[in-house]
């Protein structure tokens, strides 16, 4: 899974390496939260995605029940321990991407929070360093 980047207003550019030979996922935008708090949120959630140029179809979550177990001094919680929630929002399960340069651009929406991340992927062929 790609990391999430908080935005409230500006657009944030993210650079990084993906695992080669690995499906790669991620939100449009999401939340975790109660079952009535998802019914509100997806009312409003949207988003686009591209890959290279090319706009990718998501797929929507209205409220799935997950465990997350959060590290010390994380952005959502920022405090440890496990919990459990009712996860929901627009996502995109692509797979693996070939080797080489890719660019991929998220962007989503919910009531009045947005996201929007570029993307400046390189994937390692398969054996290299």
């Amino acid at each position: 899974m790609l990391g999430v980047v908080f935005v409230a207003v500006d657009a944030a550019q993210q650079h990084g390496r993906a695992v080669s030979g690995r499906p790669v996922a991620f939100p449009l935008i999401n939340l975790l939260g109660g079952s009535a708090d998802c019914a509100d949120f997806m009312k409003t959630a949207s988003g686009t995605a591209s890959l290279d140029g090319r706009g990718i179809s998501p797929d929507r979550y209205p409220g799935t029940t997950i465990t997350v177990t959060a590290a010390p001094g994380n952005p959502v919680t920022d405090s440890s321990g496990r919990f459990s929630g009712t996860g929901c929002g627009p996502w995109v399960q692509l797979p693996a991407l070939k080797a080489g340069k890719h660019t991929l651009e998220i962007r989503g929406r919910s009531a009045d929070f947005t996201v929007s991340v570029d993307y400046a992927l390189t994937v390692a062929a398969p054996g290299a360093a």
